[in-house]
Order: structure tokens, then sequence, then C-alpha cells
């Protein structure tokens, strides 16, 4: 490739992520702030979800949906509001079906657009701290237990997993069962609070919060050993190739 073609595919990135930029900053001016006062107003949501009938349910999976692609928006006050505004079973089929379709999507993107893309939501430290799940042989098992665990940064990874050589068809699998614990303490606390049992649904939601953090715990945990492993067998192969090239 010539150096005018060279120029003028580093112009045309530029141009693409200054276009990404742009359109998540007025995405979540002016769908995201809006739609996230509407969620953290559980009676009015629930008011508007009964008002719009199926559309309401297509309207709340789009917002799910825009959530996860657009990663700065925290996802719980939407987890709590299915639960509020559907009930624990309805709340959390459409919070795991609206998860895995915004999962997949993230995930096919970040194919398309690689770190570029990813750069725009996380930083460097965030997204080296994942460096062992690029390569490790453990890594869809360690995908699958980090999902599973309440607290950990699933958008992060939802990124992340983009990154690597999985199979469409392993994240598929990831993205819909993972999420699930995480999704029923939220839903079935939203579920109390709608029926107004706030006995249960405070201990509820003081039992995900003591989980969140244990799992945040847990998750720093395994990133810190995996990572060392993960540096010591870099280290290893270094020194051999040192030895054999001597």
């Amino acid at each position: 490739m010539g150096e005018k073609e060279l120029n003028r595919e580093k112009k045309i990135g530029i141009a693409v992520i200054a276009l990404m930029v742009v359109l998540v900053a007025a995405a979540w001016i002016y769908v995201g702030i809006p739609m996230v006062r509407l969620i953290r107003q559980p009676e009015v949501f629930r008011d508007w979800v009964d008002s719009h009938g199926v559309f309401g349910r297509i309207g709340f999976v789009l917002m799910v949906i825009f959530q996860i692609i657009i990663a700065v928006i925290p996802g719980e006050p939407f987890e709590l509001a299915a639960g509020y505004a559907f009930g624990a079973v309805e709340g959390t089929v459409l919070c795991i079906l609206a998860s895995f379709l915004g999962s997949m999507i993230v995930f096919m993107l970040v194919r398309r657009y690689g770190m570029r893309l990813v750069r725009l939501f996380f930083t460097e430290e965030k997204i080296e701290s994942l460096r062992f799940l690029k390569t490790s042989r453990k890594r869809a098992f360690l995908f699958f237990i980090i999902f599973m665990i309440p607290g950990t940064p699933k958008d992060l990874l939802g990124y992340y997993a983009g990154l690597t050589d999985m199979s469409i068809g392993t994240w598929a699998f990831i993205s819909f069962f993972g999420r699930l614990p995480s999704l029923l303490t939220s839903t079935l606390g939203g579920d109390a609070m709608g029926d107004s049992r706030y006995g249960l649904a405070a201990g509820i939601l003081c039992a995900a919060v003591l989980l969140s953090g244990a799992g945040a715990l847990i998750y720093g945990k395994i990133g810190r050993d995996e990572n060392r492993q993960e540096d010591k067998r870099n280290g290893c192969a270094q020194r051999r190739f040192t030895e054999d090239k001597k």
C-alpha cells in the first residue's frame, strides 16, 4: 500500500472516530438522558408502559439495547424498573432478551471497528485489566464465570469480547445465560417495590448490594491472578525466544 493510500486510510479512520464521538454524544443528550429520567420514576414508567401496551414492552427492549450499546448509561435502574412495571417473570424475560440482543450488536460492532470503538467508552487502563481474557486457554469459562458474578463490569466485558477470537456462538451462550443472576436480584427487588412489599424489596436490594460488593472483590482477584499468570507465561516465552536466538 502506497503512502497516499495509507494517508487516505488514516483520514477515513479519524473521520469515522470523530463521527462516532458525535453520534454517541448526541444519543446520550437527546435519547439517553430523557430515557434515564423516565426509568428513574418507576410509577411514571409503569403508567407509560400500561398506556402503550405491547409497544411499551418493545420500547423498553429498545431502551435496554440502547443502554448496552451506549455503555456509559447504568443498567441497574432499567432492571429495577422492569420488575416494577412488568413483574419479576416478564421483567426478567424482557431484560434477558434485550441484554442478549444488545450484547450481540456490540460484539458485531467491535468485530467491525475494533479498538477504535472500544476506546470511545473505556480507558486504556480498564481495557488493559482484561488482557488475560484475550489469550487465556480458560477464556470462555472465565468470561462466563465473571458474567455470572453480580457487580462485575459486564458492559466492559461485552465490548472486550469482540476484540478476542471467541466464536459468536460461544458469546451468544455467555451473553444469554451469564446475566441471569444479577438480573434476577434487580427484577425481584423491583417487583417487590411495585407490590408495596417494601421490607422484602429492601432485603433483596441489600442482598444485591452485598453480592455486588463481594462480586467486585472476586472479579478484582480473578483479574489480578490471571494477569500475573499471563505476564509470567509471556516472560517465560520471551526468555525462551532470547535463548533460542543466541
